[in-house]
């Protein structure tokens, strides 16, 4: 810390009590100067003739016969005014980034100006400031924190704008040449300041960011006007300017939400959020973090913080979406709303995040154009992680037995179909809701199942879904109708006919799809239409193969609840041209087993290849 020091003879101030001071001198006092409560009882001559103010105010106390002046607004009170009494009398007196500022003003007040003497206070003061306290990084700080109970002062002298611009000056310094931080001096304290590098030895750089824990004791106010003036250099990058308001944050606002929205700190931490927001890099958001945006927002919505600028941090969270953890999202809920969480903010956001895509991308062209989508998918990850995202988040407000179907929908439904190649995380969203929410019509079931497709789950997923009594009957046709396709497909494609296995398995898609929708809209025998799938006769081209394929499906098949075995088993009966006499056949169950297949059959079962079975 810099300091100067004033005047050559001994302190010659003494107390007597806490409201007097006077002078130890063979010369009796013959002024007496109240300032506030405190007594200075000193003498004339060096006074006056120091400081402007004080002739007037002695001469006027003459003329009305009294020997004290009062001085009842005195910048920096009893102890800026002292310094100033030492000054007068010679005695020593050191200035420093604590008292500086007090010691100016007083100077000022008093009207100490090259005019009554020369080198006088104001302008040794003067010389101070400029020479060493403003090129001194940890000393403009100081002197700037110090300015805030003189701040009308201060202004008028223009001290706190000078500390301001000499901080922001600063900051742009290359960091290869600071060595004056206080952030950087302890670290360079540390063992590791020196690091090894083989046979050579550097000393750690330091940061872009080495000044932002620095201003973090500063007041709000001069904090914000600091920020203004950084970025008005135009020379610091957004990301730094975030990481410092981040810190500014992580330093002032409470961790508790009871603190936060107390009465006694609620107008304070409002403006403390609504200045970092107005602060945030002008670059929508690149610079800042989505967890932290996340957090100022829900912080921002707790302490009622302007809807403009809540807007704002939604535009700006919405660029940088796909960076976002799920439980950055689980933002609690206000009344009137009665959900856990706000997925109506959630739902703001991704249509945000959205409009922003659709701006760099034609999502319907692509949608029917399969070139567009090996393309999106390459270029547009971040689509991608968004669908992993929102199907994250939905399932967990899926636990939430406020939440109601619609909402659950319309979020689901917001994310374009490219954003999920996988529908795994759906599915496990949708299987938590059925499960929280046991009074669901069947209409409600089949909608919600509605949003899945089950051509796009996992062999995991798809065989976890069979055994799931909460689906559709509709659904788990699908999925075990699929699963065959499938298996079929890998059967193909093992015999090195990986056209033929591309073909069928389109094929067999759109088959699958006309044959469960007509067993739940239209109630015909599903063996109508099961016959007319030809999906077993690829096992049999191979004996080994067969016999493999038969012993693993006995194992899956043992793990089906029994309505999803009765289903399997009827897949399979059809598969090898097998009559399916009605409907009620499936609640009965069905005498043939898929490991009733054996490799002796495929002879009969090729030769059934050319003919096609009705039910009348």
């Amino acid at each position: 810390m810099k300091f100067m020091k004033l005047g050559s003879k001994p302190d010659a101030f003494q107390a007597d009590g806490k409201s007097i001071r006077y002078v130890s001198s063979e010369l009796a006092t013959d002024v007496i100067i109240n300032v506030g409560e405190v007594k200075f009882y000193l003498h004339k001559f060096p006074l006056l003739s120091k400081s402007n103010r004080l002739q007037k105010l002695v001469s006027k106390a003459n003329e009305e016969n009294s020997e004290e002046v009062y001085m009842v607004d005195f910048p920096g009170g009893p102890k800026s005014f002292e310094i100033c009494a030492k000054f007068c009398y010679g005695m020593t007196v050191t200035l420093n980034a604590y008292n500086v500022v007090a010691a100016r003003c007083a100077a000022e007040y008093l009207e100490m100006t090259e005019d009554v003497d020369r080198s006088n206070l104001v302008f040794k003061i003067e010389v101070f400031l400029n020479s060493s306290i403003f090129r001194s990084w940890k000393d403009s700080i100081i002197v700037l924190q110090t300015t805030k109970p003189l701040l009308s002062w201060a202004e008028d002298l223009k001290i706190v704008g000078r500390c301001i611009d000499s901080i922001a000056s600063k900051t742009s310094v290359d960091p290869a040449n600071i060595s004056w931080s206080y952030t950087y001096n302890r670290k360079l304290a540390e063992t590791d300041k020196i690091v090894e590098e083989g046979m050579n030895y550097r000393v750690e750089k330091v940061p872009r960011d080495w000044w932002v824990e620095d201003i973090c004791e500063l007041d709000i106010d001069l904090y914000k006007r600091v920020m203004i003036a950084v970025k008005s250099k135009g020379r610091m990058d957004g990301a730094v300017i975030g990481e410092a308001l981040k810190t500014y944050a992580v330093r002032w606002l409470p961790d508790s939400v009871d603190a936060l929205v107390s009465d006694e700190h609620a107008l304070r931490n409002k403006s403390l959020v609504e200045t970092i927001i107005c602060l945030l890099p002008s670059d929508k958001g690149m610079g800042c973090s989505c967890s932290f945006l996340l957090k100022l927002l829900k912080v921002s919505i707790l302490v009622g913080a302007d809807y403009s600028l809540r807007e704002d941090l939604v535009k700006r969270i919405s660029l940088k979406l796909h960076e976002a953890r799920i439980v950055d999202l689980l933002i609690p809920a206000r009344s009137p709303q009665i959900t856990i969480y706000d997925v109506e903010l959630v739902q703001s956001v991704v249509n945000q995040f959205l409009m922003h895509e659709k701006c760099n991308w034609n999502l319907d062209v692509v949608e029917k154009n399969e070139k567009g989508i090996d393309k999106f998918i390459l270029g547009h990850g971040s689509l991608l992680s968004v669908g992993r995202l929102i199907d994250g988040y939905l399932a967990e407000i899926a636990h939430d037995p406020n939440l109601n179907l619609c909402s659950f929908i319309d979020l689901s439904q917001s994310i374009p179909e490219l954003a999920r190649p996988i529908h795994d995380g759906l599915y496990k969203a949708i299987d938590i809701y059925l499960k929280e929410h046991p009074s669901l019509t069947k209409a409600e079931r089949k909608r919600i199942c509605g949003l899945m497709n089950v051509k796009k789950l996992t062999m995991e997923a798809s065989m976890d879904a069979a055994q799931n009594e909460l689906l559709p009957l509709r659904v788990v046709v699908q999925v075990l109708f699929f699963e065959q396709v499938r298996s079929a497909a890998g059967v193909r494609a093992a015999n090195n006919h990986p056209s033929d296995a591309s073909l069928s398995t389109t094929n067999l898609d759109e088959e699958c799809d006309k044959t469960a929708l007509a067993e739940e809209e239209n109630c015909k025998p599903l063996g109508k239409h099961m016959s007319e799938i030809k999906v077993t006769e690829e096992f049999q081209k191979n004996g080994k193969l067969g016999k493999k394929n038969s012993k693993n499906s006995r194992s899956g098949v043992q793990l089906l609840p029994s309505r999803s075995r009765r289903i399997f088993d009827k897949l399979w009966s059809v598969g090898k041209g097998q009559h399916v006499e009605n409907r009620s056949s499936e609640t009965s169950g069905s005498s043939q087993s898929p490991t009733s297949i054996v490799p002796g059959d495929a002879k009969s079962v090729s030769s059934s290849r050319h003919r096609r079975h009705s039910i009348s």
